[in-house]
C-alpha cells in the first residue's frame, strides 16, 4: 500500500488537474512498472492518498517510491501488506529471541 501526503506544490496541482487525472497518473505509473492497482482513494486527515497495489518485487516498490518522492509533489511511503496466510507462515516460523533484561 502506498500512503501519501501532498506537499503544497502537489495539492495545488491536484486542485488544478483534479482527482481523476491524478489517479490515472498513479495507475499508469504502477502499471508501467509491471504492477496493478487494486484500489485508490483520496482522503483527508493525516494522509491525502491511499493506493493498494501489487508490484513485482521490493526493488520495484523502492524505485516507485524514489521517483515519486524525488518529484516533490508528495511525501509517499510504501507500507507492505501481508495476507492472513503470510502471517500464519510467519507465526509458525521458529524464531529464538531473548527479551532485554531476561
Amino acid at each position: 500500500m502506498i500512503r501519501a501526503t501532498y506537499t503544497t506544490k502537489g495539492i495545488a496541482g491536484l486542485g488544478k488537474e483534479g482527482g481523476t487525472a491524478r489517479a490515472e497518473v498513479v495507475r499508469a505509473l504502477i502499471e508501467n512498472s509491471g504492477g496493478q492497482v487494486e484500489s485508490l482513494y483520496f482522503a483527508f486527515g493525516e494522509h491525502d492518498l491511499y493506493v493498494v497495489s501489487e508490484v513485482p518485487d521490493n526493488v520495484t516498490a523502492a524505485a516507485l517510491g524514489i521517483a515519486v518522492r524525488a518529484a516533490g509533489g508528495v511525501e509517499a511511503r510504501v507500507v507492505p501488506l501481508l495476507t492472513p496466510m503470510e502471517i500464519d507462515a510467519a507465526a509458525g516460523m521458529p524464531v529464538t529471541y531473548q527479551a532485554p533484561g531476561q
